[in-house]
């Protein structure tokens, strides 16, 4: 019962913060370091937990990729009549697809240094405070005029780029990349929006290599229903986060995000070094 709890408590941490602009990642490390929680297999939650949220966001955007898969196959049936309707939407897809390599190559490369060597509640601690000074001055400078339709290569390779950094733990992957939409002139929701799509198809790779990996580790039976919670638990808080975000920022700023980065931040650099 007391891992079901726990596993239902950082689902709720997953879902929550994957798609607020605060760090997933980050709220998982300062969670267990700071409650001392361990499981039997914490990689096999981790990608429950990690499930969950990609089923939120597929989910929730589920309308948008049959639209995108709708475009690419009649575009590549070659039905001219109908490419002009069809055209922009295969663009932007192809966009997205484009502009999720740079993380998938960084995880590639990279993923085991920074699974290793910076995840930890001081590297946190710090990103969360230095990227709510890019979300802020990214919020207070951004022009913010412009729509997901209006991206182009330009667009999608930066926030691209961007999303790569937030491999590190603390930055987020949200956070940077609405930050480089915001730069851009996204409007806020429009940057949100884009910042989802983009990170779709980096959700799901990321899902995918985990459960490589714990399929490798092999899964405690004795663990089934807790992780069973989680993903329930990471998928409803997810799918509320979203529905959230959206509306918040419809006509409000990302100022309470930039106040709640620092303010965790600055607590867990007092705490962990202190």
């Amino acid at each position: 019962m007391e891992d079901i709890l726990r596993a239902i408590a950082l689902g709720i941490v997953q879902g929550l913060t994957e798609f607020f602009p605060v760090s997933s990642s980050g709220h998982l490390i300062l969670t267990r370091e700071l409650f001392g929680w361990e499981f039997r297999d914490d990689l096999t939650l981790d990608v429950a937990l990690h499930l969950g949220t990609t089923v939120a966001i597929v989910a929730f955007f589920w309308r948008q990729w049959v639209e995108f898969g709708r475009s690419a196959r009649i575009c590549l049936f070659r039905r001219r009549d109908a490419w002009p309707e069809h055209r922009r939407s295969l663009s932007l897809l192809i966009l997205l697809v484009f502009g999720s390599l740079p993380v998938a190559i960084v995880g590639i490369t990279l993923g085991d240094f920074i699974e290793h060597e910076v995840r930890s509640p001081v590297v946190v601690a710090a990103m969360l405070i230095l990227f709510a000074v890019v979300l802020f001055v990214a919020e207070r400078f951004g022009q913010q005029m412009r729509s997901v339709e209006s991206a182009g290569w330009r667009d999608i390779i930066q926030i691209g780029l961007a999303q790569a950094i937030a491999l590190v733990p603390g930055v987020s992957r949200s956070g940077v990349t609405i930050s480089a939409g915001l730069g851009l002139g996204f409007k806020r929701a429009e940057a949100a929006r884009l910042s989802f799509l983009l990170a779709t198809p980096a959700i799901i790779g990321a899902g995918l290599l985990e459960i490589g990996q714990a399929v490798k580790a092999g899964v405690p039976s004795a663990d089934v229903d807790a992780i069973a919670f989680g993903v329930l638990a990471s998928a409803v808080a997810g799918w509320l986060s979203i529905i959230f975000l959206l509306r918040l920022v419809q006509g409000r700023s990302y100022l309470p995000f930039v106040v709640y980065r620092i303010f965790v931040g600055l607590f867990a650099l007092s705490y962990f070094l202190v």
